[in-house]
């Protein structure tokens, strides 16, 4: 059976209104703008309205990735929300977000892999159309990474942010499309970034609470090590099995976690900086909505020409990682 060809072919972002900076958690905790910029990249950050969930997010984002692709909400059979701050535990995510829409004809289901989410939920995707099952799936991820953020732990309050970025996967022509994806996990490294709280393992209760135990635990040297190692090592083996080379990568779109994680990255592939989407300094990290917006905004900004090759790659919690290289 000959494979159908899939390829991005519509995408939108949206970022909450509320700008959080570096000067105003000067005032929160004991940490200095010189401090966070230097280590980690990040000025400024977005933070939901209070009225605003995961799915409210992720409407705004789906919305412009459909307009984008010349497509209705009816013309979508399947919508995979990547995330680890749903609405709630269920109905997934996507289920609302599908109502929201008003994708009437579209199964729907959340996927958790932290970080890496985007990449697993398009390695899905993309399986899911080649082989004629599908379409045209909406692949969004969307964060309120905010909500489960401890705002007196200067070690992780500075990183994360929220935001929603979404794309369109269909056929395109042969030669276009996805060559690759690479996804991997570690669960030995689950204890390393994570919420324990609010599970079957820790239900939600007054200790919980007041352990602290439903927001982000990060520890952040040893992620950062796994970090630096796994970015450029999954981006190679992405690009060795798309039959491809360093030099063939026009544009580098990497999770936006920390830029001298990206910088490692981008020396490794032997990238020079105009070659890397880099947008964490506006937005901190997003957890799976850091590719998909760093993607939306390369496209705003005319930096993606068709033909152009893009290696897209990410980890996060679980630990997991995922890379994919895409010709435009």
């Amino acid at each position: 059976m000959s494979l159908q060809s899939v390829g991005i072919i519509g995408t939108g972002k949206y970022v909450p209104e509320r700008i959080l900076t570096n000067q105003q958690l000067e005032q929160m905790v004991e940490t200095n703008d010189e401090w966070i910029v230097t280590r980690t990249g990040i000025k400024e950050r977005r933070v939901a309205a209070e009225a605003e969930a995961t799915s409210d997010l992720a409407l705004e984002a789906s919305k412009r990735a459909l307009e984008a692709a010349g497509l209705t909400a009816e013309d979508i059979d399947l919508i995979i929300v990547a995330t680890i701050t749903p609405d709630m535990f269920f109905p997934s995510t996507a289920c609302l977000l599908q109502d929201k829409l008003g994708a009437t004809k579209a199964a729907a289901f959340d996927l958790s892999a932290a970080c890496s989410g985007f990449i697993y939920g398009l390695a899905t995707a993309s399986n899911m159309i080649a082989t004629g099952m599908y379409k045209h799936v909406l692949v969004v991820g969307a964060e309120t990474l905010s909500r489960i953020t401890d705002y007196t732990d200067r070690n992780t309050c500075i990183l994360f942010g929220d935001g929603a970025g979404a794309v369109v996967l269909g056929p395109v022509e042969g030669g276009r499309g996805f060559r690759s994806f690479e996804l991997g996990a570690d669960g030995s490294g689950g204890e390393l970034l994570k919420v324990s709280g609010g599970g079957s393992r820790m239900p939600a209760s007054e200790a919980s609470l007041s352990g602290k135990q439903h927001y982000i635990h990060m520890a952040g040297n040893d992620v950062f090590k796994f970090a630096v190692r796994i970015m450029g090592s999954a981006a190679e083996d992405a690009l060795a099995k798309a039959g491809m080379t360093k030099a063939d990568v026009d544009l580098l779109v990497p999770h936006q976690a920390n830029i001298r994680i990206i910088q490692s990255a981008m020396n490794r592939l032997n990238l020079p900086e105009e070659k890397a989407m880099v947008n964490l300094d506006k937005y901190g990290n997003m957890s799976a909505a850091s590719i998909p917006v760093a993607l939306a905004e390369a496209v705003e900004q005319d930096r993606v020409k068709e033909g152009d090759c893009l290696v897209f790659v990410g980890f996060g919690g679980g630990l997991t990682w995922g890379a994919s290289v895409l010709i435009w």
